[in-house]
């Protein structure tokens, strides 16, 4: 993936060896699904629970109607080190995609989400952000949780990775604050409350499979503007698809699948989801809630 001469997004708030750990202060419920499954999965090959890869739905059902005490802002600007720099600049492919493409194609105006990159652990609006939890998208303050020793475990635990997966792994969350602007978090959050737990789970897979629709449909506009996809790079970010499907992850821990447990969707769902957002480039073809 070419970013190198990408321009650098200035909402990057860089809380990384700063020593902000924001203990307490409640949680979003998020936070201990997260820890439980990592330590119930240790010996898991992966190392941590995929299904927390590309994370948010469990936020949007599971986030307080009261914000949390948020942690002291970090530094804010494009970082200066490699993994900063393509964090800055992958966010700000996608600030410029979207503030286009979300306008022209739903008359909705964007409005950029800072992303907040951190250590082990800090506090945002929704709780606690944890490492374990993988990179999240909090509503409540319209911002993106990740700790970039994410991608190191992508790389040596997924035994992939490569920059186009991991600005996969940032557009999907970019992909919940589109959804968030476009009033399908709020609606969602409001479906679950009052569903099943059954039925709550089926709308958390027709969320995340939206946001990987709609990664897909940035990479398809950012790649017409700035020609960034190289060979094997799409091939890379269906491999993620594939690996971090619920049934997939399910049969390798308990050894079957138990779909209505779902949360994000299956392999296939998930490769299907992304690969309409490639081919098509319009939010039209993510309506996973038509389906």
């Amino acid at each position: 993936m070419k970013w190198e001469e990408s321009r650098q997004s200035d909402y990057v708030e860089d809380r990384r060896g700063s020593g902000q750990y924001a203990g307490g202060g409640g949680s979003s419920g998020h936070l201990g699904l997260g820890a439980m499954i990592v330590l119930g999965l240790i010996g898991y090959a992966f190392g941590i629970d995929p299904r927390l890869l590309i994370g948010g739905a469990e936020m949007v059902s599971k986030v307080t109607s009261k914000p949390q005490q948020a942690a002291p802002a970090g530094q804010v600007g494009a970082p200066k080190d490699q993994m900063g720099r393509f964090v800055a600049a992958v966010l700000a492919e996608n600030e410029d995609v979207w503030k286009e493409v979300l306008p022209a194609q739903t008359g909705v105006k964007f409005t950029p989400a800072p992303i907040v990159l951190f250590n082990r652990a800090t506090q945002s609006a929704c709780g606690t952000a944890q490492s374990a939890m993988g990179p999240f998208y909090c509503p409540l303050d319209k911002k993106i949780y990740l700790d970039t020793s994410f991608f190191k475990d992508m790389q040596g635990r997924f035994g992939g990775g490569g920059d186009f997966a991991y600005a996969y792994v940032i557009s999907h969350e970019m992909g919940h604050h589109v959804q968030d602007l476009l009033g399908i978090l709020p609606k969602a959050q409001a479906a679950q409350q009052r569903s099943s737990k059954e039925q709550a789970s089926a709308i958390s897979v027709r969320v995340e499979l939206q946001a990987d629709c709609l990664a897909g449909v940035w990479a398809a506009n950012a790649n017409q503007k700035w020609q960034l996809i190289e060979e094997g790079d799409v091939e890379k970010a269906i491999k993620t698809a594939q690996a971090i499907g619920d049934d997939r992850i399910q049969q390798s821990t308990r050894g079957y699948a138990v779909p209505d447990s779902f949360t994000h969707g299956s392999s296939a769902q998930r490769v299907e989801w992304l690969e309409r957002g490639l081919k098509s480039g319009k939010i039209e073809s993510c309506n996973t809630f038509a389906q």
